[in-house]
């Protein structure tokens, strides 16, 4: 039976790590007007994880430890995003041509690991629990995690990796999903300790790379038109991590 459930548990990851490769459909969009479109990507990313870490994340953490162990987490997540760039020398790019990747491109893509191996260890307790509960919590992971990989494809492509390397490096992010599964079942009663602090870890992650990094890009923009438009699609992000968990409830 427990074979049986994890094989759902490990098939319901591979297609949720397949998502991450809906990015592939900027490949025939040309450069200039992928450019064009890009700030207003990453402005809804940024809405996006902000969303994510305070409608999901951290209301998920809230529901099973006091609110201080879930603030300190969260701080241990801001700081360790915090110290990732500073102890390699992954600095901010204030002109164009001062480096060729910009480092929030890697911070998003550890942040996004640890939530896709959350996602991973989700779907194996639910697996573990009852089959149709884990096929329902498959499905709402999926309805959230289309929008999330486009958005993470924006931002590595805005962080300056090219489409090519940006789908390769999205895809082992969301490998973990599976690397998530696999541990859960063998750990399965300690899912809920490690998951305490994850999630509150994460959404520290979430929000430095939000707010450090992708908001200040978000300013770099002299329109006012478009700054306001990209001030719209931020917003968009929020509310759509907003509905998404109301729909999830």
């Amino acid at each position: 039976m427990h074979l049986q459930r994890l094989s759902l548990a490990l098939l319901s990851t591979i297609i949720i790590s397949l998502i991450s490769l809906i990015g592939i459909f900027t490949v025939t969009i040309k450069d200039k007007i992928l450019f064009k479109i890009l700030i207003f990507l990453v402005a809804f990313s940024a809405g996006a994880l902000i969303g994510g870490a305070f409608f999901h994340l951290l209301p998920e953490a809230l529901s099973t430890q006091t609110i201080e162990n879930v603030s300190i987490f969260l701080l241990i997540g801001f700081c360790a995003f915090f110290l990732l760039e500073k102890i390699l020398h992954w600095r901010h790019c204030h002109e164009k041509g001062d480096c060729k990747i910009h480092p929030f491109s890697y911070l998003n893509l550890v942040g996004d690991s640890i939530h896709n191996f959350i996602d991973g260890l989700v779907i194996a307790s639910s697996f573990y629990v009852d089959q149709s509960l884990g096929i329902s919590t498959s499905l709402a992971i999926i309805a959230h995690e289309i929008p999330q990989e486009i958005g993470d494809f924006a931002i590595l492509i805005h962080g300056g990796m090219n489409k090519k390397k940006a789908l390769i490096y999205n895809y082992i992010s969301a490998f973990f999903a599976i690397f998530g599964a696999v541990f859960g079942f063998i750990l399965i009663e300690q899912i809920n300790n490690l998951s305490n602090f994850l999630l509150p870890f994460t959404a520290g992650g979430f929000i430095y790379i939000a707010a450090s990094d992708l908001i200040p890009e978000l300013h770099k923009e002299k329109s006012f038109k478009k700054s306001i438009l990209a001030f719209i699609f931020f917003l968009a992000g929020l509310i759509f991590m907003y509905f998404t968990k109301k729909w999830l409830e």
